[in-house]
């Protein structure tokens, strides 16, 4: 059973263990690898060998922080995972490093990892708190790397502040990050102000499948396999699809289901009345109170006759639709 630590507790299991191996879970976004690359160079400011490592390859946007980034070699004798809620995130690495994982640190109201340790905090907006409050612990200086890592977590988990997640200390961790030298005009122009050709193309296709449900208290979008392939939209694009029907006024619950093999990945975002997490572990996934996801295999009628039934139950326990 995993135990339970605060800040010092970590910091002083990283003090005394070398060959430190950072996992980010697949997928990556920008809080996994904003705190798994400010812990690996916090370390490294150490003398402390670690790398990072993750299932999936680093997108081309987040080279803002983590540059051209080439691990070093070694055996890895203490294990970290940042920002991994449950086993199915690890991705490819699960068979070699699920039951081994030494520190797990997240911020996921429900966290499933087998760790020996873990240092989890659901009430910080991204797990990128938590290793700052890792890094100043260690008395490591915030150079301009780690600076910009750190703002890359707080910026992408929180909408670029604009979550009530967000508290007045997440503010001043910011403005601290900025004043390190983190590149806040390019992370924040690069995350939330580009889209590519194709991607603009599939909203106008997406925007085509939007339906409302409940009254106009659920909005759900369709993204297929078919559309993406033809457009060449790469997965870590549709990021910020999964947000556009909570945007519409009147809407609680934001759907974007996605098509993938067997099955089709659900994006649930939801305003302060649903728990988006607790709707989501219905389905076996998790995330946050406003941000969830889950996969539900079959076909796509087959998902909606089990999706929509559970966010009437959501809207219903809320108050907002007559028992």
């Amino acid at each position: 059973m995993s135990k339970t630590i605060n800040i010092p507790g970590a910091c002083r299991l990283l003090r005394e263990h070398d060959d430190v191996l950072i996992l980010a879970h697949q997928k990556p976004d920008g809080d996994t690898l904003g705190s798994a690359f400010a812990l690996m160079w916090a370390l490294e400011a150490l003398g402390k060998r670690a790398r990072v490592e993750c299932s999936d390859p680093l997108p081309e946007n987040y080279r803002v922080i983590t540059g051209e980034y080439a691990p070093i070699a070694f055996t890895p004798r203490f294990v970290v995972s940042v920002d991994i809620a449950n086993p199915d995130l690890l991705g490819r690495l699960r068979e070699s490093w699920e039951g081994k994982i030494d520190l797990c640190i997240d911020h996921h109201q429900r966290n499933t990892m087998d760790a020996a340790h873990s240092l989890i905090d659901p009430t910080v907006p991204a797990t990128a708190e938590l290793v700052y409050q890792i890094v100043t612990e260690l008395g490591v200086s915030f150079d301009t790397r780690i600076a910009g890592a750190i703002f890359m977590g707080l910026a992408t988990d929180t909408g670029c502040f604009r979550y009530a997640s967000v508290t007045a200390g997440t503010h001043r961790i910011a403005a601290e990050m900025i004043e390190a030298g983190a590149r806040h005009g390019e992370i924040n122009r690069i995350m939330f102000d580009t889209r590519s050709r194709a991607l603009i193309e599939m909203d106008k296709l997406i925007l085509n499948t939007l339906e409302y449900h409940f009254g106009g208290l659920c909005a759900m979008v369709i993204i297929t396999r078919e559309a993406t392939g033809r457009l060449g939209v790469v997965d870590h694009e549709l990021d910020g699809v999964s947000a556009l029907p909570r945007r519409i006024q009147g809407v609680e619950v934001g759907l974007a289901l996605r098509e993938i093999e067997g099955g089709w990945r659900v994006s649930v975002r939801t305003r302060e009345s649903i728990d988006s997490s607790a709707l989501c572990a219905t389905f076996g996934g998790g995330g946050h109170k406003a941000a969830g996801g889950c996969t539900i295999h079959g076909d796509e009628q087959a998902v909606r006759k089990l999706l929509l039934p559970a966010v009437e139950d959501a809207l219903r326990n809320a108050g907002l639709l007559p028992q």
